[in-house]
């Protein structure tokens, strides 16, 4: 008979016999592993002993098993933890401009929203497409353009832009696709029920936070 050990479970084969366990805790697969052990002891062939090797070897195999559990409810914690901390930390953000990346943006109607894109190449011929959610194409024309920083402004009274969301993208005389960057103010952060972390930006809604690109800080309160 022989008994061995592994990561999500145990397996004893014998004549015919195939038993798979999964133990849910270290102490459990001890257990489990103690009463295997003594199976396959009880039953061993006395004229031809099994190899003292397999019982080092299944030795190992629990104490990796166990190492294995141990450092998966470490790592569990760790990660609460470091989240909980970037909560914290992007809480105290609140309020603040930010600048993230998005393929979309919504509008209000009425108040311009500003941006940048980043160019790898001059382009002679640069726009910012926006298409509404009905097909409809609308322009903002940047011209020529050197390489760098290529800041934009939507405005949505002189593009007729209607209340809703728009998704955009970049047109250049060189076919470069650069990403947009959104200005917004960072409303709030919350945690969603798969446990990320969320935050919600005006203009964009809610993104993840791999997508701020820059913290512009507060705004200055106005002096009454």
């Amino acid at each position: 008979m022989a008994v061995s050990l592994l990561n999500n479970g145990t397996t004893t084969t014998g004549t015919g016999v195939s038993n798979a366990v999964t133990p849910n805790t270290a102490s459990e697969a001890s257990e489990m592993f103690t009463k295997l052990l003594v199976a396959q002891i009880q039953n061993q062939d006395p004229l031809s002993p099994s190899d003292p090797a397999q019982f080092v070897q299944q030795l190992t195999q629990l104490s990796q098993t166990e190492a294995l559990q141990k450092l998966s409810t470490l790592t569990s914690a760790n990660s609460s933890i470091l989240q909980s901390m970037q909560v914290l930390s992007l809480g105290a953000q609140v309020g603040s401009d930010v600048m993230a990346q998005s393929s979309q943006v919504r509008v209000d109607g009425t108040t311009p929203v500003s941006g940048q894109v980043v160019l790898e190449t001059s382009s002679t011929n640069t726009n910012l497409v926006l298409t509404g959610d009905n097909g409809e194409k609308y322009t903002v024309k940047l011209g020529t353009q050197a390489p760098g920083n290529v800041p934009f402004t939507i405005d949505p009274s002189k593009l007729g832009l209607k209340e809703g969301t728009y998704t955009m993208a970049v047109e250049t005389s060189t076919k470069e696709t650069p990403a947009i960057d959104i200005q917004g103010r960072l409303n709030s952060v919350r945690i969603s029920a798969t446990g990320g972390v969320v935050l919600n930006v005006a203009n964009l809604g809610e993104i993840d936070p791999g997508n701020i690109t820059a913290f512009n800080g507060k705004p200055a309160l106005a002096i009454q």
